[in-house]
């Protein structure tokens, strides 16, 4: 299959261009036809403001806007904070708490420095971002009802599934209303920026579609008969055990802050894909060309102990998230700890190193205690039994000497002040012994 040119093919090679890579689910009749004009398109999708920071399952909307630009359209990222304030009750058991307006900027604007990554906010097609509290903020009560919610009955919002499946659970009036609002968002940017498209994921089809029918009954049939706006869908993304994708086996969320998902950790977490959904990432995260992944997957299967694909995947996209200088410290890292070589990395890196893995601080009296006293000092193990059973097991290593005995000295620290302590195969631990 030849891949869509978007230097040649323009707007109209968009779908062909989802549908390879996995990211289209479902689109609205005529939306083929308006993509061949010449006229760009512009498309918004909207995220929420309820955190300061994205997350991996977030990349499939991005990828998604970052087609549309590609392939000249304009991408206009609607961030939600008026909505955000309530909450959409699309794919959720529960009600979440509600915002401050103080909160919902400052999020904002960690958002928009982690999309600069992905889009390009300059030039002719650059995107836009815009805020729904600008609009939302000052909408009155009797306003919106006649302007708004006169155009919806109540089996029509019913028979929506992201309602649908709240009743039962309990489902407020403020969620209630979210399709609604989110309905008005559309209608406002099609106004004020002249936005023909929504896409969200499977579980927004509902809004969007809300979205095109009160556009349809405010603005009335275009005299040419072609319809004014149109909708896409991404399917929703789940990892290889079935699971929404972008946790860990932990639970916890893959964020795009280093803050909050180290650099490491958000390598390791591409690193460790399965084999069998490692094509379909591929495909859906980067933008290679479709050869380029076939020949990926080619010498993955002649090859499968070196991860071929995981490492493509991991490299590509930390580079995009966190810039080709954190790349470098981290696949030096990993590779040290995969080689178990930690113990010869410079100063430099091995203070990276201390800075994204698991590390303790101790106090130079930790050291007095041998093995074992350092080893519970660390974190490593709860109690002195605890690694006085592992050393006899052979399980603990110290700069990746193995301890033979709870009497064995310490070894020498690394660059002054570290020691690199392994329990196992995988549990690591660097410990900065701290000074005076």
């Amino acid at each position: 299959m030849t891949r869509p040119d978007p230097a040649t093919d323009g707007a109209s090679g968009l779908l062909d261009e989802l549908r390879w890579r996995g990211l289209l689910q479902d689109a609205t009749a005529g939306l083929a036809a308006r993509l061949v004009e010449p006229r760009p398109v512009s498309g918004y999708i909207g995220f929420d403001p309820t955190g300061s920071s994205l997350h991996v399952g977030h990349l499939v909307p991005i990828f998604g806007l970052l087609h549309l630009q590609r392939h000249g359209g304009r991408p206009v990222v609607l961030v939600g904070g008026g909505t955000g304030m309530i909450g959409d009750p699309s794919g959720r058991s529960a009600e979440r708490n509600l915002l401050t307006r103080a909160v919902v900027v400052q999020n904002t604007a960690a958002i928009r420095f982690q999309l600069e990554r992905f889009l390009d906010f300059n030039g002719p097609n650059g995107a836009l971002m815009a805020d729904n509290h600008e609009w939302l903020g000052s909408l009155r009560l009797l306003d919106f009802l006649r302007d708004v919610g006169k155009h919806f009955t109540i089996p029509y919002m019913l028979a929506k599934d992201s309602v649908h499946n709240r009743l039962e659970a309990g489902l407020s009036y403020t969620e209630f209303s979210y399709m609604l609002l989110q309905a008005a968002d559309f209608l406002e940017l099609h106004r004020s920026l002249g936005v023909e498209l929504q896409m969200g994921g499977a579980d927004q089809w509902g809004n969007i579609t809300a979205g095109l029918e009160l556009i349809r009954r405010v603005e009335g049939h275009d005299p040419t008969g072609v319809e004014r706006a149109h909708g896409l869908s991404y399917p929703l993304l789940l990892d290889a055990t079935g699971q929404k994708f972008g946790k860990t086996t932990e639970g916890t969320a893959v964020w795009l802050d280093p803050g909050r998902t180290s650099p490491y950790a958000f390598y390791q977490f591409w690193l460790d894909r399965d084999d069998a959904e490692v094509g379909r990432l591929l495909r859906m995260f980067t933008l290679f060309e479709l050869g380029e992944i076939e020949a990926i997957e080619t010498d993955s299967v002649s090859r499968p102990e070196a991860r071929l694909g995981q490492r493509a995947l991991a490299r590509d996209l930390t580079q995009r998230v966190h810039g080709p200088e954190i790349l470098e410290q981290v696949t030096t890292v990993s590779a040290a700890v995969f080689s178990r070589t930690l113990p010869s990395l410079g100063p430099e890196a091995l203070a990276y190193a201390f800075e994204q893995l698991p590390n303790s601080v101790v106090g130079p009296d930790a050291l007095v205690g041998g093995p074992v006293g350092l080893a519970v000092a660390a974190g490593l193990f709860s109690s002195n039994g605890a690694a006085r059973r592992t050393i006899s097991q052979g399980g603990l290593s110290i700069n990746e000497i193995r301890v033979a005995s709870v009497d064995d000295p310490l070894p020498a620290l690394l660059s002054g002040n570290y020691l690199v302590m392994r329990s196992g195969k995988k549990t690591y631990r660097i410990v900065r012994v701290a000074s005076g």
